[in-house]
């Protein structure tokens, strides 16, 4: 009964070592958070980063959904996080997500940036471990004043 029990063990072991969650050295995701100042929905030359600013890596299991794996960071000086996430997640959904914000002022999250898909597993061709997450972004509660002439910097370009 007792090898039974310890084989059992082994190839558990055995089967997340193949799976590779035990090995390697961790990913580092690493993303930006910042302030939309004008509202804009997209960062501009006005946004700026959010220090402080806390953030989430959540991974979920692809089939069910359930959530298999989190772990959160904060923001440095210049809004940009780095967090450590261990073992290959192939199999699993990661978002980085916001959390909250330092600023009271900077605080409303955008719908549209609120989290970012992060592919978190070696069989993909990336050498790095590695992994840039897209912008995450917090609307200002009230658009600073001179927005109009920096939106319009932007509609001249698309025209």
């Amino acid at each position: 009964m007792i090898r039974k029990v310890l084989l059992f063990l082994v190839l558990c072991v055995l089967s997340e070592l193949v799976k590779g969650r035990m090995l390697g050295n961790p990913f580092l995701v690493r993303g930006r958070v910042y302030c939309d100042t004008c509202r804009a929905g997209f960062e501009t030359e006005a946004s700026h980063g959010i220090p402080g600013a806390r953030v989430r890596i959540e991974c979920k299991e692809r089939a069910t959904m359930q959530l298999t794996y989190s772990i959160e960071g904060v923001t440095d000086s210049t809004g940009t996080y780095n967090i450590k996430v261990r073992g290959d997640r192939g199999d699993e959904v990661c978002d980085a997500r916001l959390i909250s914000s330092s600023q009271f002022e900077c605080s409303e999250t955008d719908p549209g940036r609120d989290r970012a898909r992060v592919i978190l597993t070696r069989n993909n061709g990336v050498a790095s471990d590695t992994r840039f997450a897209n912008a995450l972004g917090f609307f200002r509660i009230e658009p600073m004043s001179g927005c109009t002439m920096v939106l319009q910097k932007y509609q001249e370009t698309n025209d």
